[in-house]
């Protein structure tokens, strides 16, 4: 090869490495296939709006989610408890009442107690016969036994409850601990204080009711004691002098 064709050869050469450089320089950042356009750029830019749209429709059905979550809580807060006993409770406290309200002879009332005191153990007759005095006496030992009556009914019947406020506080118990909301957890504890307020109630009555046997008997020992100073000051009256050194 002469010298010629060599740099012809490298001339063209050349000129075809400076025309694939400016053909690459030249080239835009899209490219057309089959009549559709690809431009990487608006692709990469369309793939990133998708995205965030996508955590956005993720992050609302995670909110809609919650707020279900939220509503079923509060659904199940306000179911109330399918367990009752307050119509029992208020059968045994009208039974504690009943047997307090069939007081024999002196009943509960501020009114009654004044009259039968004054009647009978504050003002006795020690001027009155030795027939009507027995017979007061007698009325004050009868008030006193129908007292202890009345306590020991009032105390069987408190007994009897003893049963029930058993079985009642072992069912609100198990309603508490299987309570599915607020409100059930609530109304168990609200059960349960009524439950010890019947139970309260059963011992005021007890306390009162013992109590008034009480008071009945003390009274009527002192109006016994009484009674028993004037019959004795009548008794030796009547009887004759004992003189001392006197014939028999």
């Amino acid at each position: 090869m002469t010298s010629r064709k060599i740099i012809r050869s490298l001339a063209m050469g050349t000129a075809l490495a400076l025309a694939s450089t400016s053909a690459l320089v030249s080239t835009p950042a899209h490219a057309q296939f089959g009549g559709i356009v690809y431009d990487p750029s608006n692709y990469a830019q369309n793939v990133l709006t998708a995205a965030r749209t996508l955590e956005q429709i993720n992050n609302q059905i995670r909110m809609l989610q919650n707020q279900a979550t939220s509503l079923i809580n509060e659904a199940k807060n306000l179911q109330s408890l399918p367990l009752t006993i307050v119509q029992p409770l208020q059968d045994q406290i009208r039974q504690t009442q009943q047997l307090l309200n069939e007081a024999q002879r002196i009943a509960y009332d501020v009114r009654t107690i004044e009259g039968a005191f004054d009647q009978h153990y504050k003002n006795v007759p020690l001027g009155a016969s030795q027939r009507a005095m027995v017979e007061g006496a007698e009325a004050r030992w009868q008030n006193s036994v129908a007292a202890f009556e009345d306590a020991l009914k009032v105390q069987a019947g408190t007994v009897a409850n003893i049963d029930g406020s058993r079985e009642a506080l072992g069912s609100l118990v198990s309603a508490s601990q299987s309570a599915t909301g607020a409100l059930q957890a609530a109304q168990a504890g609200n059960q349960l204080l009524a439950l010890q307020a019947r139970q309260l109630a059963d011992l005021t009555a007890t306390i009162a009711a013992t109590g008034r046997a009480q008071a009945l008997d003390a009274a009527e020992r002192a109006a016994a004691k009484a009674q028993a100073r004037e019959q004795l000051r009548r008794f030796l009256a009547i009887r004759p002098r004992y003189l001392p050194g006197g014939s028999d």
